[in-house]
């Protein structure tokens, strides 16, 4: 069964992971980031960990005033994915688009 083309809101999700690769990003974080709705974000990142790409882990110590959140991470293969998902995308997204929401990504119309 053929896989289906990555959609923008994933794409949107992939390029701010892709912006630290290394670091712990918390979905509040990517939320604001992207302008995707939690609705929206959340199973994006459980399809995303359960596929092997993200690494999944609570924060360590209870911050006062908050619940402890969870942190998301890419992993190897995930960075490898990513990278090779933005490069052929809808659009390219690139770097500066991913401080846009993603209701606003759009693929390039034609002239």
């Amino acid at each position: 069964m053929a896989q289906r083309p990555t959609s923008r809101q994933t794409l949107a999700v992939l390029d701010v992971l892709c912006a630290r690769p290394d670091g712990w990003h918390h979905g509040y974080d990517i939320a604001r980031e992207t302008g995707l709705k939690s609705g929206t974000l959340y199973p994006i990142l459980m399809r995303l960990a359960q596929r092997g790409l993200l690494e999944a882990r609570w924060e360590e110590s209870q911050p006062a005033g908050r619940p402890r959140r969870h942190l998301y991470r890419l992993t190897g293969d995930g960075l490898e994915h990513a990278r090779r998902e933005l490069a052929s995308g809808p659009g390219q997204p690139g770097r500066s688009a991913s401080r846009r929401p993603a209701s606003r990504l759009v693929a390039p119309t034609e002239a």
